[in-house]
């Protein structure tokens, strides 16, 4: 249902499961966890999954921190993003490795919540991609100290005001990870 003719096709984009983003992510293993399962289920059901590495002066690239996550392993033949902003689409090839593909829908998961996580998925609704977010797989550090709202806050607000996000052709919604569907629209959509 995407506005983008001729692309019928989802894709899983899993966004900075990176050793430096989600060190002192909250409830990091359980998240890390949940989005295997859904590059496990991905890759079985024949779902493109497209990984986003960013990079910047505290996470260099090449360096540990920048590695992503052991847990999570990339295949070769599986796409990888690099970027530099928030927004995974901003000065980086991942339009036209979704387009390569036939990829209108988006499922979201991974890191940082209230940054990469929020920018991309704009990002990506904005370009005329249906987005999915996953609701218990995405993450962040606590950075209330700065005046940021506590992880549980920040990523319980993303959850609610993106299942009410909408726009001509296009859809949003917001699920967890058991009740993705791959092939269609998640519940709830």
């Amino acid at each position: 249902m995407s506005t983008l003719a001729d692309r019928p096709n989802t894709a899983l984009l899993v966004i900075d499961v990176q050793e430096g983003v989600v060190r002192e992510a909250w409830h990091r293993d359980a998240v890390v966890s949940r989005i295997g399962s859904l590059v496990d289920r991905a890759r079985d059901e024949g779902v493109p999954v497209v990984w986003v590495q960013h990079s910047d002066a505290e996470l260099a690239k090449g360096s540990t921190v920048w590695q992503l996550v052991p847990e999570l392993s990339r295949r070769e033949t599986e796409p990888l993003v690099h970027k530099l902003y928030g927004d995974s689409f901003e000065a980086t090839d991942l339009e036209k490795v979704l387009a390569g593909a036939g990829v209108g829908r988006l499922v979201v998961v991974g890191a940082e919540t209230d940054a990469c996580i929020r920018s991309t998925i704009h990002g990506a609704f904005t370009r005329g991609y249906d987005v999915t977010l996953v609701g218990d797989a995405h993450t962040t550090s606590d950075l209330s100290e700065w005046g940021a709202p506590t992880p549980d806050a920040a990523i319980a607000n993303v959850n609610l005001y993106w299942q009410y996000q909408s726009a001509p052709g296009r859809t949003a919604g917001v699920t967890s990870t058991s009740d993705v569907v791959f092939g269609g629209a998640a519940s709830g959509q």
